[in-house]
């Protein structure tokens, strides 16, 4: 008879010296099977998926569904708590037929190819920054001159975020997402920054713009879920892409002889962006709970049990990659499961994609002696509990 290997607490620390690395007991679940047990804080049971299959077999199911409601958290005890359903407009977290509600009208936004027409807006946003750098010299934080305004200035341009607004709306965004605020300032920001979409959204459809959240004022949504919509875009668009550009610098500057690869032929790039993204996985887990009892992994998932997803360690799975925890900028099989998968697979992963493609080669080519300005072990991380892995800074340098 098997015993399951199980899990009571979730892990939230990286090998020491290996920041790209999942924590160690996720690896070691995934040693053991590509499904354990796990006991939920407050005792409720419920299960891990570290392995490739089982996990996008979970998230292809829709008898796993989204519901906020009904999900179980891996680091909150929510027992006996009355969890609201996601607000209106927020489809990341709801079922059919409500994600479709609000996701079939993004869906033709953000197409391969209306994204690759925004390359070249991407292209000069990226080079203004990089003359930004150049101009005021190293040290930088790489963070916040290169990483995150790039990303931040292009979903603000397709929502119609005033210019203006740009810098305060930016730093509201990243407070409630850094995952290092207190409790507090997170709500404060969140807050700020609902009531501030709440604004964008009236001020669009009294006075319609050339951008996305006017688009959809010509529709049968209604302001409050056009917030709602809009906050998902922000969460999608914004965060996820400013840490895998920092990150991904960071990682390759790891990894010279990858980077140097990259740079000896720029047309790695897509393959290189693919390998980045799965070797990441900045998004780390997703929870789904069983609407009813489904066989996985010759286990039978009780409904009503949530299942943790874990796309950092299916990234990592063995049986799906050679080598899974080399940084190969050569390898060619990208099926990663870094966006996810099935009908919450990642709306704006094309964009991300265009903005990765630019951002990395353009960053090297500026500046080819780019390297870190402190030893790699103080360069400020991503609490394991923050949403999306990262780091908070990225202090470097190059040759004047």
């Amino acid at each position: 008879m098997t015993v399951d290997h199980t899990l009571t607490t979730f892990p939230t620390t990286r090998p020491a010296g290996c920041p790209f690395d999942p924590p160690p007991e996720l690896i070691q679940a995934r040693e053991h099977g590509p499904i354990s047990r796990y006991t939920f804080p407050g005792g409720e049971p419920g299960w891990l998926v570290t392995g490739f299959d089982l996990v996008r077999a979970v998230l292809a199911d829709p008898r796993f569904s989204s519901r906020k409601e009904l999900m179980r958290h891996p680091l909150i005890d929510v027992t006996g708590m009355d969890i609201p359903p996601a607000p209106p407009g927020e489809f990341l977290l709801m079922d059919e037929p409500r994600h479709g509600r609000y996701r079939k009208p993004l869906v033709g936004r953000f197409t391969v190819r209306r994204m690759r027409l925004l390359t070249e807006r991407v292209e000069q946003i990226t080079a203004e920054h990089l003359d930004a750098m150049e101009k005021a010299g190293p040290p930088t934080d790489l963070v916040g001159a290169f990483a995150t305004p790039i990303p931040a200035i292009v979903i603000c341009e397709l929502l119609g975020v005033p210019y203006e607004d740009r810098d305060s709306f930016q730093e509201q965004v990243e407070s409630f997402m850094s995952g290092e605020t207190s409790d507090e300032d997170l709500l404060a920001a969140y807050t700020a920054t609902q009531e501030y979409l709440a604004e964008l959204v009236a001020a669009k459809r009294a006075n319609p713009t050339d951008d996305l959240l006017s688009d959809l004022t010509d529709s049968d949504l209604t302001d409050e879920e056009l917030k709602g919509m809009s906050l998902v875009l922000l969460a999608a668009g914004l965060d996820t892409t400013a840490n895998m550009l920092a990150l991904g610098t960071f990682a390759l500057l790891r990894n010279p002889a990858q980077l140097a690869a990259l740079r000896a032929d720029p047309t790695l790039v897509d393959v290189a962006v693919e390998e980045l993204l799965r070797y990441l996985s900045v998004a780390k887990t997703f929870m789904r709970t069983a609407l009813e009892d489904v066989e996985l992994g010759g286990r039978t998932i009780e409904a009503g049990t949530t299942v943790i997803a874990s796309y950092s360690t299916a990234n990592r799975d063995p049986e799906r990659f050679a080598d899974p925890h080399v940084l190969d900028l050569r390898r060619r099989d990208g099926a990663h499961l870094a966006f996810g998968h099935g009908i919450h697979q990642c709306l704006g992963q094309q964009l991300a994609r265009v903005e990765m493609r630019v951002a990395f080669p353009a960053l090297f080519d500026r500046f080819p002696t780019l390297r870190l300005a402190v030893p790699p072990d103080e360069v400020g991380l991503r609490p394991e509990t923050a949403d999306i892995y990262g780091v908070t800074s990225l202090p470097v340098t190059w040759d004047g």
